[in-house]
């Protein structure tokens, strides 16, 4: 008779292979809360000063982004374009080029993402497959097999491009709410303490004045092509959507 084997420690759990969820909470604190503080309240003489106060508050979300590509191992679009953002604000901020150039740039990202959005409908990956139709959100085949069952799957397609202008025109409205936010708000020439404070006012602007307005153009998008798909699939919201614990 063969000795038993001692279980194994190890396992192979999906549990245990799952990489954690990311923390809106940690996430709101290191790219909003914490340099918004630094800039505004630490970058004065007698602190950090005017050039130290920005490399840190910068030093915040840009760790916190090489820190989820290292904890996912998965480049993020947004968590790279955040990455490229922070870049391009502490390059011009550091080479002390006029306020001009940072209100460009704010409207530039998101103006260049809703361009690319647009002409994606013409090509055979359009990026509203990225961004809301995909097994991310939904059942995407389940949707597809009742979509040829009622002959409906060109009709759908219509759908989609309806909702890729939606989302196209929040990327377009954050770009110029970028653009008016920063003409606005940023007024006092770089490497001095009023600037750091400026960018730290518009850093914490950004959510209620920018966030929230994009956020709901998108949600209106997604709506839209929740009401198209139920419309045409004859499936039901629970159904078509797929639940946290079938995500995680």
């Amino acid at each position: 008779m063969e000795p038993k084997q001692a279980p194994s420690t190890a396992t192979n759990s999906p549990a245990r292979n799952q990489p954690q969820k990311e923390n809106m909470l940690v996430n709101i604190l290191l790219n909003i809360v914490i340099p918004t503080l630094i800039l505004t309240k630490g970058s004065k003489e007698a602190y950090l000063g005017p050039t130290w106060g920005l490399i840190v508050a910068l030093a915040f979300p840009l760790g916190y982004g090489v820190y989820d590509y290292w904890r996912t191992r998965k480049i993020n679009l947004f968590s790279a374009i955040g990455l490229v953002s922070v870049m391009l604000t502490g390059g011009i901020s550091l080479l002390k080029l006029p306020p001009e150039y940072m209100a460009i740039k704010e409207a530039t990202i998101p103006g260049l993402l809703g361009l690319a959005t647009l002409i994606s409908v013409y090509t055979p990956y359009p990026l509203v497959r990225t961004f809301l139709y995909n097994d991310k959100v939904m059942h995407v085949d389940k949707v597809h097999r009742a979509l040829e069952q009622y002959n409906n799957v060109e009709v759908f397609e219509k759908s989609l491009t309806y909702a890729t202008y939606m989302l196209a025109s929040s990327f377009f409205l954050s770009s110029a709410l970028n653009y008016i936010l920063a003409k606005m708000v940023l007024v006092s020439p770089p490497g001095t303490e009023e600037y750091n404070s400026e960018l730290g006012t518009m850093t914490a602007l950004s959510f209620p004045v920018i966030t929230i307005p994009s956020m709901i153009v998108f949600m209106a998008a997604l709506y839209y092509l929740f009401r198209s798909i139920t419309r045409l699939t004859h499936l039901h919201w629970e159904e078509i959507i797929i639940g946290p614990e079938q995500n995680s």
